[in-house]
């Protein structure tokens, strides 16, 4: 098997306003989209983010219907306080403030307007 590309996919209500934060806020460019669909990219970021609108009959009925919850879409960054102060003049809420972890890890957190959360990281705590 060559994998030549990844992407992870969520179920949304509304894709177009996942859609546009991800753009907006985080730089990415909507490669492709349709009625319900949005596929989302970033030369630098390792991978492609899909937005479904839930309910889409061309996915698994037992799938439809969910929600992308219990999941984080985490991107590793160069420079998290500036990160976080430039989401922070752009009016996003940070929903979880900036914490460093034993194991060197630091990061913070936003939420889309469908409770996506995206997470920035960097591993430049103590642990490290």
């Amino acid at each position: 098997m060559k994998i030549t590309s990844s992407a992870v996919s969520l179920n949304v209500a509304d894709v177009a306003a996942s859609s546009s934060f991800l753009v907006t806020h985080f730089g990415f460019t909507e490669a492709m989209a349709a009625d319900g669909f949005a596929s989302l990219t970033r030369d630098d970021a390792g991978m492609n983010v899909v937005f479904l609108r839930q309910g889409l009959p061309s996915l698994p009925a037992d799938q439809r219907d969910d929600h992308a919850r219990g999941l984080i879409l985490a991107f590793v960054v160069d420079d998290l306080e500036g990160e976080l102060a430039r989401l922070q003049a752009e009016g996003v809420t940070i929903t979880m403030p900036l914490t460093v972890e034993e194991w060197g890890e630091r990061a913070f957190q936003v939420r889309d307007p469908n409770g996506v959360i995206v997470q920035l990281v960097d591993w430049n705590g103590p642990g490290q």
